[in-house]
Protein backbone atom coordinates (compact mmCIF):
# COMPACT_ATOMS: atom_id res chain seq x y z
CA UNK A 1 0.00 0.00 0.00
CA UNK A 2 1.45 3.42 -0.88
CA UNK A 3 1.91 6.27 1.65
CA UNK A 4 -1.12 8.59 1.99
CA UNK A 5 1.28 11.95 1.57
CA UNK A 6 2.30 9.91 -1.28
CA UNK A 7 -1.50 9.06 -3.00
CA UNK A 8 -2.56 12.99 -1.83
CA UNK A 9 0.28 14.19 -4.01
CA UNK A 10 -0.22 12.25 -7.31
CA UNK A 11 -4.16 13.32 -6.99
CA UNK A 12 -2.89 17.11 -6.09
CA UNK A 13 -0.77 16.94 -9.40
CA UNK A 14 -3.15 15.71 -11.80
CA UNK A 15 -6.31 17.85 -10.70
CA UNK A 16 -3.59 20.68 -11.42
CA UNK A 17 -2.62 19.50 -14.19
CA UNK A 18 -6.19 18.96 -15.38
CA UNK A 19 -6.85 22.75 -14.35
CA UNK A 20 -4.23 24.06 -16.33
CA UNK A 21 -5.40 21.91 -19.41
CA UNK A 22 -8.89 23.38 -18.81
CA UNK A 23 -7.77 27.24 -18.73
CA UNK A 24 -4.91 26.90 -21.29
CA UNK A 25 -7.27 25.26 -23.70
CA UNK A 26 -8.07 28.41 -26.84
CA UNK A 27 -11.26 29.18 -27.75
CA UNK A 28 -12.91 28.79 -30.74
CA UNK A 29 -11.96 32.33 -31.78
CA UNK A 30 -8.10 32.04 -30.81
CA UNK A 31 -8.06 29.27 -33.42
CA UNK A 32 -7.56 31.83 -35.61
CA UNK A 33 -4.32 32.58 -37.35
CA UNK A 34 -3.01 35.45 -35.11
CA UNK A 35 -2.27 37.76 -37.71
CA UNK A 36 -5.84 37.34 -39.51
CA UNK A 37 -7.56 37.69 -36.67
CA UNK A 38 -5.62 41.40 -35.32
CA UNK A 39 -4.37 42.56 -38.51
CA UNK A 40 -7.19 41.61 -41.38
CA UNK A 41 -9.84 41.08 -38.49
CA UNK A 42 -11.25 37.23 -39.77
CA UNK A 43 -12.96 35.17 -37.17
CA UNK A 44 -15.81 33.70 -39.25
CA UNK A 45 -15.98 33.59 -42.73
CA UNK A 46 -15.46 36.91 -44.71
CA UNK A 47 -16.99 37.72 -47.96
CA UNK A 48 -14.45 38.66 -50.76
CA UNK A 49 -15.55 39.96 -54.38
CA UNK A 50 -15.29 37.85 -57.07
CA UNK A 51 -15.53 39.59 -60.34
CA UNK A 52 -16.09 42.89 -61.70
CA UNK A 53 -20.00 42.54 -61.73
CA UNK A 54 -19.38 42.68 -57.28
CA UNK A 55 -20.71 39.11 -56.81
CA UNK A 56 -18.63 38.36 -53.62
CA UNK A 57 -17.87 34.55 -52.00
CA UNK A 58 -16.85 34.02 -48.72
CA UNK A 59 -14.03 32.89 -47.32
CA UNK A 60 -13.09 30.63 -44.40
CA UNK A 61 -10.51 31.83 -42.02
CA UNK A 62 -8.85 28.42 -42.80
CA UNK A 63 -8.86 29.23 -46.43
CA UNK A 64 -7.12 32.81 -45.91
CA UNK A 65 -4.71 31.24 -43.66
CA UNK A 66 -4.12 28.81 -46.31
CA UNK A 67 -3.52 32.11 -48.85
CA UNK A 68 -1.52 33.85 -46.11
CA UNK A 69 0.72 30.62 -46.19
CA UNK A 70 1.26 30.28 -49.80
CA UNK A 71 1.74 33.70 -50.12
CA UNK A 72 4.58 34.03 -47.48
CA UNK A 73 6.49 30.97 -49.23
CA UNK A 74 5.56 31.87 -52.73
CA UNK A 75 5.32 35.78 -53.09
CA UNK A 76 6.88 37.47 -49.55
CA UNK A 77 10.10 37.44 -51.52
CA UNK A 78 9.31 40.45 -53.95
CA UNK A 79 5.84 41.46 -51.75
CA UNK A 80 7.02 42.10 -48.13
CA UNK A 81 4.26 43.59 -46.39
CA UNK A 82 2.41 44.04 -49.89
CA UNK A 83 5.80 46.34 -51.21
CA UNK A 84 6.76 45.35 -54.32
CA UNK A 85 9.96 45.36 -54.30
CA UNK A 86 11.39 44.71 -58.07
CA UNK A 87 9.17 47.42 -58.86
CA UNK A 88 8.70 49.66 -55.69
CA UNK A 89 5.95 52.25 -57.37
CA UNK A 90 3.12 49.34 -57.98
CA UNK A 91 2.35 48.05 -54.45
CA UNK A 92 -0.68 45.09 -53.46
CA UNK A 93 -2.26 48.28 -52.07
CA UNK A 94 -6.65 48.12 -52.70
CA UNK A 95 -5.69 51.40 -54.84
CA UNK A 96 -3.03 49.88 -56.84
CA UNK A 97 -4.75 46.60 -57.16
CA UNK A 98 -7.89 49.02 -58.59
CA UNK A 99 -6.11 51.42 -60.59
CA UNK A 100 -4.33 48.29 -63.10
CA UNK A 101 -5.57 47.29 -66.47
CA UNK A 102 -7.71 45.69 -66.54
CA UNK A 103 -8.37 45.81 -62.29
CA UNK A 104 -6.56 43.18 -59.66
CA UNK A 105 -9.08 44.14 -56.67
CA UNK A 106 -11.10 40.81 -57.01
CA UNK A 107 -10.60 37.04 -56.99
CA UNK A 108 -10.99 36.12 -60.68
CA UNK A 109 -8.87 39.08 -62.08
CA UNK A 110 -5.96 38.79 -59.49
CA UNK A 111 -6.18 34.92 -60.47
CA UNK A 112 -5.84 35.86 -64.13
CA UNK A 113 -2.97 38.21 -63.31
CA UNK A 114 -1.42 34.79 -61.23
CA UNK A 115 -2.26 32.92 -64.05
CA UNK A 116 -0.57 34.88 -66.69
CA UNK A 117 1.36 38.28 -64.83
CA UNK A 118 1.25 41.30 -67.05
CA UNK A 119 2.70 44.92 -66.88
CA UNK A 120 0.31 47.28 -65.00
CA UNK A 121 -0.88 49.27 -67.48
CA UNK A 122 -1.38 45.34 -69.27
CA UNK A 123 0.12 45.86 -72.21
CA UNK A 124 2.56 43.35 -72.01
CA UNK A 125 3.86 40.18 -70.15
CA UNK A 126 6.23 40.37 -67.91
CA UNK A 127 8.59 38.18 -66.29
CA UNK A 128 10.13 39.31 -62.64
CA UNK A 129 6.37 38.01 -61.45
CA UNK A 130 5.96 34.24 -60.77
CA UNK A 131 3.72 32.83 -63.20
CA UNK A 132 1.36 30.48 -61.67
CA UNK A 133 0.13 27.62 -64.04
CA UNK A 134 -2.51 25.45 -62.79
CA UNK A 135 0.33 22.26 -62.69
CA UNK A 136 2.08 24.24 -60.10
CA UNK A 137 -0.81 25.16 -58.11
CA UNK A 138 -4.75 24.36 -58.52
CA UNK A 139 -7.50 26.90 -58.44
CA UNK A 140 -9.02 26.82 -55.46
CA UNK A 141 -5.03 27.12 -53.67
CA UNK A 142 -4.60 30.36 -55.70
CA UNK A 143 -8.08 31.58 -55.11
CA UNK A 144 -7.34 31.40 -51.36
CA UNK A 145 -3.78 33.32 -52.01
CA UNK A 146 -5.72 35.99 -53.92
CA UNK A 147 -8.00 36.34 -51.33
CA UNK A 148 -5.73 36.36 -48.85
CA UNK A 149 -4.25 39.85 -51.08
CA UNK A 150 -7.08 41.65 -51.27
CA UNK A 151 -8.05 41.37 -47.36
CA UNK A 152 -4.75 42.22 -46.48
CA UNK A 153 -5.17 45.06 -49.29
CA UNK A 154 -8.84 45.96 -47.20
CA UNK A 155 -7.85 45.77 -43.38
CA UNK A 156 -4.03 45.37 -43.34
CA UNK A 157 -2.72 48.65 -41.77
CA UNK A 158 0.13 50.26 -43.72
CA UNK A 159 -0.45 47.04 -46.14
CA UNK A 160 1.45 48.00 -49.64
CA UNK A 161 2.51 51.29 -48.16
CA UNK A 162 6.40 52.38 -46.27
CA UNK A 163 3.84 52.68 -42.87
CA UNK A 164 3.48 48.68 -43.08
CA UNK A 165 3.10 47.12 -39.31
CA UNK A 166 3.30 43.74 -39.82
Amino acid sequence: MLPKFLIRSVVAIVVIGLNFMTFTLPAQADSVDLYLRRYLQVTEPVPIEMNQQGETRLFSPESLHEGKELFKQNCLNCHVGGATLPYPVVSLSLEALRGATPPRNNIESLVAYMRSPMSYDGSEDIYWCREVPETWLPTDQVENMAAFIIRAAQKAPGWGTKDFKG
